[in-house]
């Protein structure tokens, strides 16, 4: 149910003004996308995206949303949101994340099994600020 709601999550940014791009191995502009269908079933769980206005623009989207959970585990069946630039990577100095294409405007999201449509309206709120 994940891979649907993640698909679903997916069809949802890729419309959205504000963000610049998505990173799912489903995704038609995903550059290994054939390989991915080949080997998996489904697309999982897993999105990340790039907010076009950089990382106050994901910081106001990661604080805001009530169902996806800011925290930096990404493994289990509720849904997670992380920004990696002053999370995971944060002990990485910026330009050496910049190098290795971690843009500060990265969102990752972990989906889990709510109600897409809850999830969805979460994104909606969040991203609408």
């Amino acid at each position: 149910r994940h891979c649907e709601n993640a698909m679903a999550i997916v069809e949802f940014l890729e419309e959205h003004p504000k963000v610049e791009k998505i990173i799912y191995p489903f995704h038609t502009s995903h550059p290994q996308q054939k390989i991915a269908r080949h080997q998996m079933k489904d697309g999982g769980g897993m999105i990340s995206f790039i907010m076009k206005q950089g990382r106050d623009a994901a910081v106001r989207v990661v604080e805001n949303t009530k169902i996806f959970t800011l925290a930096e585990s990404l493994g289990g069946v509720e849904s997670l949101v992380e920004l990696p630039a002053i999370m995971t990577h944060a002990s990485i100095p910026k330009e050496e994340r910049k190098r290795a294409g971690l843009d500060d405007g990265l969102i990752r999201l972990s989906v889990g099994i709510e109600h897409v449509e809850d999830l969805l309206q979460d994104l909606k709120r969040a991203l609408g600020l």
